[in-house]
């Protein structure tokens, strides 16, 4: 008798912007089988889910439904993007102790039914939630993934590849650190081909100044959230799509390397935080955190990164 193979389950907290364009790229992508989106705001999650489900006769089988914390039971991958928006006269940090308190309320109920899901947080400031989120479930930090800067990274990969004219699928680079305004891209492990980005750039011919188009580069990739709310009131595209790719990696065991956010705790001399590394991600969550070479400024950068994290945890009370 051949076994039958276990259906991938995916449930998502929160029926925001992002929370739905990640369950419409997902069901795209044909990853999963069963599909369920959790909000406080009930009616709302149903008519996200009727209007998914309408497009079912053009996709890979897939159920999709509305739930309760009872059916988050046998759940794979649990995606949190739950949480409050900021209001007006609100501070950051006022907002933070807000989302933290919204996660001591959703984690519990997660933990009842899904304990060995991974949990994959979104909610920003995703650094800061990921660690709470590990230290209220009492998860192993292998199990709790921050989306970290998996975006910030293909802007960056984006940009780069307009500049060079280059696929974007050919160029590896990261942004690390925070996501958020602290970040920084690793120009000195930039590969184009399997050719360094310092070498790569004097064949190119295309900077007239180097390290100006450099800076304007990561510029556009530190703000480009900003700009994008800006114009339009959110974003969720991207996400939604890095977040089918750190799914992918999960659900079908690839042990990719990804920049997610994770616990650190002595690697490049930084300790107690979570922030975004090279990772091996596979079904059992982080396998292993990569120490990559980085140069002495792109170390210091990264402590400084660790350091306004860390201030956060501290102010928001954890």
């Amino acid at each position: 008798m051949v076994e039958e193979r276990k259906k991938p389950k995916v449930s998502i907290i929160g029926a925001g912007a992002v929370g739905i364009r990640y369950a419409y790229s997902l069901m795209i992508k044909g990853l999963a089988r069963s599909i369920v989106i959790l909000d406080k705001n009930q009616e709302k999650a149903q008519g996200e889910v009727m209007d998914l489900n309408h497009g079912m006769p053009y996709i890979s089988p897939v159920e999709v439904t509305v739930g309760k914390n009872s059916n988050l039971a046998g759940s794979d991958l649990v995606v949190i993007t739950a949480g409050a928006k900021q209001k007006p006269g609100q501070t950051r940090i006022d907002l933070i102790k807000e989302n933290i308190q919204v996660f001591r309320s959703i984690i519990p109920g997660i933990m009842e039914y899904a304990a060995d899901a991974i949990f994959l947080v979104v909610t920003n400031p995703v650094d800061v939630l990921s660690y709470a989120t590990c230290r209220i479930s009492g998860k192993s930090w292998h199990q709790v993934i921050g989306s970290g800067c998996v975006l910030d990274s293909a802007r960056f990969r984006y940009l780069l590849s307009q500049h060079c004219r280059i696929d974007a699928r050919n160029i590896h680079a990261y942004i690390l650190g925070e996501h958020g305004d602290t970040e920084f891209p690793v120009w000195s492990r930039v590969m184009i081909g399997g050719i360094l980005f310092d070498n790569y750039c004097p064949v190119c011919g295309r900077c007239k100044s180097p390290k100006l188009t450099r800076n304007s580069i990561f510029e556009s990739v530190r703000d480009s959230a900003y700009k994008i709310i800006e114009k339009k009131g959110e974003t969720s595209y991207g996400i939604g799509l890095a977040l089918v790719r750190i799914t992918q990696a999960i659900l079908k065991d690839e042990n990719a390397v990804l920049p997610v956010s994770t616990f650190v705790d002595g690697d490049y001399g930084i300790h107690d935080v979570y922030l975004s590394l090279p990772c091996v991600v596979n079904k059992l969550g982080i396998r292993e955190v990569l120490n990559i070479v980085l140069d002495d400024e792109e170390i210091s950068k990264l402590r400084h990164s660790a350091e306004a994290i860390k201030a956060v945890i501290r102010d928001s009370g954890l």
